[in-house]
């Protein structure tokens, strides 16, 4: 919730309005710790505001435009201190094919909509009825089963039997590998709509020979599905909408009715520039082009599993796993190079830096929300034995910490390509396994999940 302070005496004064009145109108515990912010007018703060703020639009817009008012954010939950601490990439994951297996790379792009080569394509299952369902590894944990490799521009596709076997008898296409082009021609290929969390797009099924194959192994129908020149929309968290990245105009000249008509319709002035709707898309990614994870994070996770038990990253499906880098600490020394567990919940921009000196910034706007797959076993494609098949209930005790999402742990952030930093060609930015990375914005209070139910 924004706390509202006025800058001066003289503005507190002004026409009668001071800030205890005007934080009983809005609602707020006049109480909140007084500190140095930065300015911001009020419209600045809509999209990431509650409700009550929206209703009372017009008389925070009189106000933001006729007095000067900053912002600060306080937290309901105690704020660490954070220390100085140097990072780097240890791991970059992709998923060609949705739900199945991650491949680990040395190096990859990244672009608005997603990691290269990462999710283009996603297998749907063929009801009887003739509709389709998505294939997902929380529902369909053999998934896990399926290993994929690049071999030029093609998507090497090879099934894992495990012991013991999922399927009997043993089908031949189990023991064959399937090449997917990673650029198919879509010249007569039939279309279909896929929706992953309430945002859909149309997609071009492949045919044979991929979902007969896919078929065979699975054991019953299959198709598989390419994104090509589609993409889905970003339905909340967008980094252009919040208030730390959002761009600006300079303040109207004229006084305060200039500053006031510049946000009513139709007025001479322009006000704040909206974000482009356009501009951040995704394609069978979830809500957002990366997700970037802490090892540090996973450390604390595997001291909750039996002694010389470790929980596998691969469960978390990251596309990026930072590391404090102890070889290069802080600057005050080994203690300070060493990364904390969950400090990951109050990044808000990371910014990449690569050998050759270029630098790339991360937006990271929402909290990645846990389900049971966490606790499937990748060596056999089912749940996991044991306390590691327990893994999501172990991390309910204290990882409930996304007001808006409750009832699911968290690990991990949801990122984008931050707005006004580099963004490369239309091909993305670089980067690489060993790439230094550290923590350029944080925030003082945990995001809070916002995107529509679906």
């Amino acid at each position: 919730m924004p706390v509202c302070f006025l800058r001066s005496r003289r503005d507190r004064v002004l026409r009668g309005i001071n800030q205890r009145a005007i934080v009983r109108k809005l609602g707020i515990s006049p109480h909140a710790e007084k500190r140095k912010v930065a300015p911001f007018t009020i419209r600045e703060i809509y999209s990431n505001s509650t409700p009550r703020i929206i209703v009372i639009k017009d008389f925070l817009l009189l106000l933001g435009n006729t007095f000067r008012v900053s912002f600060a954010r306080t937290s309901r939950k105690h704020i660490p201190y954070f220390h100085r601490v140097k990072m780097k990439i240890t791991e970059i994951y992709i998923y060609p094919i949705k739900s199945l297996a991650p491949l680990s790379v040395p190096r990859t792009r990244l672009r608005r909509e997603g990691v290269e080569h990462d999710r283009r394509f996603m297998l749907l299952k063929v009801n009887a009825d003739g509709t389709y369902k998505n294939i997902q590894i929380v529902h369909v944990p053999e998934c896990a089963l399926f290993h994929q490799r690049l071999d030029g521009d093609e998507i090497v596709v090879t099934y894992h039997v495990p012991s013991p076997p999922i399927f009997t008898p043993e089908v031949p296409e189990q023991s064959t590998a399937l090449r997917v082009p990673l650029s198919p021609k879509l010249e007569d290929r039939a279309v279909v709509d896929v929706s992953i969390c309430g945002s859909s797009a149309p997609a071009y099924r492949m045919g044979d020979p991929y979902d007969s194959w896919f078929t065979a192994c699975f054991g019953y129908e299959v198709i598989l599905v390419y994104i090509g020149d589609h993409s889905r929309d970003v339905l909340a968290h967008k980094p252009g909408e919040h208030y730390l990245w959002r761009q600006h105009q300079p303040r109207p000249k004229g006084g305060w009715l200039s500053g006031i008509s510049a946000y009513i319709p139709g007025g001479a002035g322009t006000g704040n520039v909206m974000p482009d709707k356009g501009s951040d898309q995704l394609v069978f990614n979830e809500i957002a082009p990366f997700l970037v994870t802490s090892k540090a994070s996973l450390r604390d996770v595997s001291r909750r599993l039996p002694e010389g038990e470790d929980m596998d990253m691969r469960r978390f499906r990251p596309n990026i796993v930072v590391d404090g880098n102890p070889q290069d600490p802080g600057e005050g020394g080994e203690e300070e190079g060493s990364l904390a567990a969950w400090e990951e919940d109050y990044w808000a921009e990371l910014c990449v830096v690569r050998s050759t000196g270029e630098e790339h910034r991360l937006a990271l706007t929402a909290n990645c929300g846990r389900c049971l797959s966490i606790n499937i076993d990748y060596d056999t494609g089912r749940p996991s034995q044991g306390e590691p098949g327990i893994v999501l209930k172990k991390l309910m005790a204290d990882r409930r910490v996304d007001e808006g999402n409750k009832y699911s742990p968290i690990f991990g952030r949801y990122g984008f390509l931050a707005p006004g930093g580099s963004q490369g060609t239309n091909n993305g930015v670089e980067i690489a396994v060993g790439d230094h990375i550290h923590v350029t914005k944080r925030l003082d209070y945990r995001d809070s999940w916002a995107w529509p139910k679906y």
